[in-house]
């Protein structure tokens, strides 16, 4: 399997609408591997076809031991409370801030395979879930931030961009994430 190189914020492929896969064929089946390989040594839990430069409808996940792909996926519920936590982006590395995510998402695509799948998760499940379904719609977990939270993590962006040294983030705002729980 290959490392496939992760396309990071500025790169126009993270903000389109993803194409739906017509049929899957051998060459998606090899992308999902390469793409769970790339997702464990960045390291992650999720990774959309677009954060490798493909604008296809693919996603994969893994949590808690378990590590699949969805193909098409479409969001058939969000419920629940509506719950604030710390979300980083492989795309977007080493910026965190809290995202409200629905408590329970379900989500309905299909498998490697072709064969129908229904996915329900709760709790950190649901945030993945919904974080890389975001994705094949061209929306990164910037465009979900509180005003004063984007306006600081666009502000550190730009300054990266210019070579300028990383600003701190405030000490009411530490790196709450692992590295191991970066979407």
């Amino acid at each position: 399997m290959a490392i496939l190189p992760i396309r990071t914020w500025g790169d126009p492929v993270l903000r389109q609408r993803s194409r739906p896969v017509e049929r899957i064929a051998r060459v998606h089946r090899r992308l999902i591997k390469d793409m769970i390989d790339t997702m464990r040594d960045a390291p992650g839990v999720g990774l959309a076809a677009p954060q490798v430069g493909v604008s296809e409808r693919i996603f994969v996940w893994e949590y808690e031991g378990e590590a699949s792909a969805v193909i098409n996926p479409t969001v058939v519920s969000l419920t629940g409370e509506s719950i604030d936590d710390e979300e980083g982006c492989l795309s977007i590395p080493g910026i965190y801030y809290p995202v409200a995510r629905s408590e329970t998402a379900r989500i309905e695509g299909t498998d490697v395979d072709g064969d129908p799948l229904l996915l329900e998760g709760t709790g950190f499940l649901a945030r993945i879930l919904q974080h890389e379904t975001d994705h094949l719609d061209g929306v990164l977990f910037l465009d979900r931030l509180a005003p004063e939270h984007r306006r600081e993590a666009l502000a550190r962006l730009r300054e990266e961009a210019l070579g300028l040294p990383p600003r701190a983030m405030p000490a009411d705002r530490p790196n709450g994430l692992m590295d191991r729980e970066t979407l």
